[in-house]
């Protein structure tokens, strides 16, 4: 933990002021980032392979991207959401820090398939996995500003791990 009671693995924002205001050098930083992370090397989670959702490939970039770093219901619409862009580094040690006490983690039903999420409560940040037979995905990772929305996400974990 550092001073501020920031756990050590947590990285700094990538911001998009460190770009000049340069969207498409922005883009570029961010997504070599996220490549780094889930597409060049091969990260587990319990044991098994992070995989991607490839599809829509929007831009020459995977859909999982686009979830980490966008909003919006309909794939080939969603908008930029800088506070998901900055951060970027988040959803690997996130994934990788899942026994942190720092997060809470509790698996909900979505239709047939087993959803993991992990909260990040003291950031406002979550990252949602969606088990398979053999791999896991990393669905979307968002930041949450609003307190009730957060308020929220902490009854689910309640909810679904029995707590109080």
């Amino acid at each position: 933990m550092t001073m501020d009671g920031t756990p050590e693995w947590l990285p700094e924002l990538e911001l998009f002021s460190d770009y000049g205001g340069d969207w498409e050098q922005y883009l570029d930083a961010i997504y070599q980032i996220f490549c780094q992370d889930f597409v060049d090397s091969k990260p587990l989670f319990r044991g098994q392979r992070l995989a991607l959702k490839r599809h829509p490939v929007i831009d020459g970039k995977e859909a999982t991207f686009w979830h980490m770093t966008s909003e919006g219901s309909v794939e080939s619409e969603r908008t930029p959401d800088f506070r998901r862009c900055e951060r970027i580094r988040w959803p690997r040690p996130v994934i990788e820090n899942e026994n942190d006490p720092a997060l809470k983690v509790w698996s909900e039903k979505r239709g047939n398939e087993n959803r993991i999420h992990l909260w990040f409560e003291a950031e406002g940040y979550l990252v949602v996995l969606a088990e398979r037979a053999t791999y896991t995905l990393p669905w979307t990772a968002f930041y949450i500003e609003r307190q009730h929305q957060r308020d929220k996400y902490t009854k689910r974990w309640k909810r679904n791990t029995g707590r109080k």
